[in-house]
């Protein structure tokens, strides 16, 4: 559990690093309005409670597939198709930015402590 909470926090620091690069600014947006609308096509069209259809967009976007929900009218397929293509990308190159960032800082730390106190 330990573990999980470092890496956590971690993440968060390098999220947080993050939101000073214009371009991770571009594609935390682009991957949050991918989710949001995924998660509002699922609510309307596959008629998913809230919360299952944030997850499932997640799910998707990160390639994990449980399989536990699935899109079952045509519409919804149709849109999962075009949204994966999408979708996948986008969370590819935000997930690289985060840990990008997190070993930009690891380095910065490693550097600072290596580097000798100045007169």
């Amino acid at each position: 559990m330990l573990s999980f909470i470092l890496t956590f926090r971690r993440m968060v620091r390098g999220i947080w690093r993050g939101l000073k690069d214009a371009e991770f600014q571009v594609l935390f947006s682009l991957a949050l309005l991918t989710i949001g609308s995924g998660t509002l096509f699922y609510v309307r069209f596959e008629d998913m409670r809230w919360l299952d259809a944030l997850y499932f967009s997640v799910v998707t976007l990160t390639t994990i597939g449980y399989g536990d929900f699935v899109p079952t009218t045509d519409i919804g397929k149709v849109f999962t198709i075009g949204y994966v293509i999408t979708g996948v990308g986008i969370m590819v190159g935000f997930i690289t930015k985060v840990f990008d960032h997190l070993q930009q800082a690891r380095i910065e730390e490693v550097r600072k402590r290596n580097t000798p106190p100045s007169p």
